[in-house]
């Protein structure tokens, strides 16, 4: 189905074309001033150098042209030369009834077999998830739904850190304390138990340990590093221990992530992407591509127009030790082998962006990935706290999801206390309230743009907030239970009428962006674009809701074209809330 700007911009360009001008100079856009009108033109400003003519000429020539067009309620040339566009209520409510009637409300899937690995999450096993984390799941998740919405074949991959110095820490840790465990013994030959030595919790207190004792013990800290080498020279015991570590760590981040509403398609960790690198260095090798730089591995990638320093990709280190570098380039030749993806969308902290500018040249230089791949970085700014510093916890540490949920919806509930409501309905309320708080909170932000974590504003139900776009939405499934029990019955093929004041007008203009808005939060990997079409029509349908009988008018067509809207309203906002990763309650 076409975008209503679409169809605006083939009227004027044809109208150009019978004046006499490029139909290139037709482009229409929405008004950046909507107290004057919807739409608007300012192709006769530039086209006027190109014909010699008075951009008012030009304009008033187009808008004569289409004076008597019934896709227009008014269109005028106005000083200097803009084109100003208000289109017809007929119009409009014919462009919503198509929508409402149309899969997808008419936003088109695409005609590519294209598929798309996106890589979010990024936590280390045996680390509990805390707000640093927050971002790129969340981000991560609504590119992901927004991408699947239009078509795409999209997997999501947590990318668990699993393979480095940490899981040394934790096994030198473990021998120190429990001597007798048999993965330490090198001669044991028998099955190794099915039930790790440790719990979740014991594995939050003991990296924390061994970390800060071994950065002051330097002999602590090599056997720490021989650890590692020899889980990834596979030693039986070690690589029993760290199968252990990851299984009881992804148990405790799946929960978090339900938590979230956040899923990931694949659960793939550095580890996966070993076995790809012998023969990737090699190769590099070979294609006379790396060279050896004060005793390290490193590839060079500076271009001549860099305007700033781009130091080499270290491949391995002067011990023949792997880095982060070695396993992403040797990651995206998994992918590669696996899914041939069109697209590898990384969503990274941005201050991650010379790292994997380093990486993506490297994969390039280097023939591991062709230029029909594109590889983006969606690099986000820092939730801060109202210091404006990196948010954290009142005595100075890193506050854990989990803790953050918990406080969130624990202050949601206190601000429904008071509302009738049974107690099961109230903390489903709560927890769906609460999620949409700080996710909204986050995705309503643009991505890479740092942020202040205000649980205050966040949970208000007023304003641009998660709280008040799942309001309107519950405020919708009431109205549409006030129908059903008065026995009200609107079929879905019940038109929704031309609009008869500004409040309907609103409702339905903001309604025929959704197309655009989807495709743009796509294009441009955005999902704040989605958050600010979803507070635009909670805030135009709340105005309507108030200025309008709905439920209780007199005219029964006039009442059921409302019901109608109001319902198409509803669809579309569950909708974008899913996109963002969210559910609304059926009470609030």
């Amino acid at each position: 189905m076409q975008k209503i700007i679409e169809i605006l911009q083939e009227e004027i360009s044809v109208a150009f074309e019978k004046a006499g001008y490029d139909k290139k100079y037709a482009k229409v856009t929405v008004s950046n001033r909507p107290d004057l009108c919807q739409y608007q033109c300012n192709g006769a400003l530039a086209a006027a150098k190109e014909y010699h003519k008075a951009p008012i000429q030009m304009a008033n020539e187009v808008v004569e042209l289409l004076e008597n067009s019934d896709t227009f309620l008014e269109i005028t040339a106005q000083m200097p030369g803009f084109i100003n566009m208000t289109v017809s209520p007929a119009f409009l409510s014919d462009y919503i009834n198509k929508m409402s009637g149309e899969e997808n409300f008419g936003c088109e899937k695409t005609k590519t077999e294209e598929t798309i690995v996106i890589d979010y999450g990024g936590a280390n096993v045996a680390k509990p998830l805390h707000v640093g984390h927050l971002r790129s799941a969340v981000i991560g998740e609504s590119i992901k739904r927004i991408s699947k919405y239009l078509g795409y074949h999209v997997i999501g991959d947590v990318h668990l850190g699993d393979w480095g110095l940490q899981i040394g820490l934790i096994i030198t840790e473990l021998k120190h304390r429990k001597p007798e465990l048999v993965y330490f013994d090198e001669n044991y030959e028998g099955e190794y138990p099915e039930e790790a030595p440790f719990t979740m919790a014991d594995l939050e207190e003991i990296y924390p340990y061994a970390s800060g004792y071994s950065k002051e013990h330097e002999d602590y800290k090599k056997e720490a590093q021989t650890a590692t080498a020899e889980l990834q020279a596979g030693r039986k015991g070690y690589l029993a221990l760290w199968q252990h570590i990851i299984h009881v760590s992804v148990a405790d981040l799946k929960k978090i992530y339900d938590k979230l509403n956040v899923s990931f398609d694949l659960w793939k960790k550095e580890s996966d992407a070993q076995p790809y690198i012998p023969k990737m260095v090699q190769d590099m090798k070979d294609g006379g591509y790396a060279h050896i730089d004060d005793g390290a591995l490193v590839v060079d990638v500076k271009e001549e127009t860099d305007t700033k320093e781009i130091p080499p990709c270290m491949i391995l280190k002067s011990n023949g030790a792997t880095l982060y570098n070695t396993t992403d380039l040797a990651t995206i030749v998994e992918r590669r082998k696996l899914f041939d993806p069109q697209k590898i969308i990384y969503v990274v902290d941005k201050r991650q962006s010379l790292y994997f500018e380093q990486v993506f040249r490297c994969a390039r230089k280097t023939k591991i990935i062709g230029s029909d791949v594109d590889l983006i970085f969606v690099g986000f700014g820092t939730m801060n706290g109202k210091d404006g510093k990196p948010f954290k916890t009142r005595d100075g540490g890193v506050l854990r999801l989990e803790t953050l949920l918990a406080d969130v919806t624990k202050q949601v509930e206190e601000k429904m206390a008071e509302r009738d409501m049974d107690e099961t309905a109230r903390k489903d309320a709560a927890q769906k309230v609460g999620l949409a708080a700080i996710k909204y909170g986050d995705l309503s932000n643009q991505a890479s743009k740092d942020y202040v974590f205000d649980i205050d504003r966040f949970t208000s139900f007023e304003g641009n907030t998660g709280p008040y776009i799942l309001y309107t939405i519950v405020r919708i499934k009431s109205l549409m239970n006030k129908v059903a029990e008065q026995g009200i019955v609107v079929d879905e093929n019940t038109p929704v009428l031309p609009a008869a004041n500004k409040s309907q007008t609103d409702v339905m203009l903001a309604l025929s962006k959704w197309s655009e808005t989807v495709e743009a939060a796509f294009a441009e990997q955005a999902p704040h674009k989605i958050c600010q079409f979803v507070y635009e029509l909670s805030d135009a349908f709340n105005k309507f809701y108030h200025e309008n009988k709905i439920v209780t008018n007199e005219d029964d067509t006039v009442r059921a074209s409302h019901i109608q809207l109001s319902r198409l309203v509803g669809r579309v906002l569950e909708t974008g809330i899913d996109l963002l990763g969210l559910e609304a309650p059926d009470k609030m």
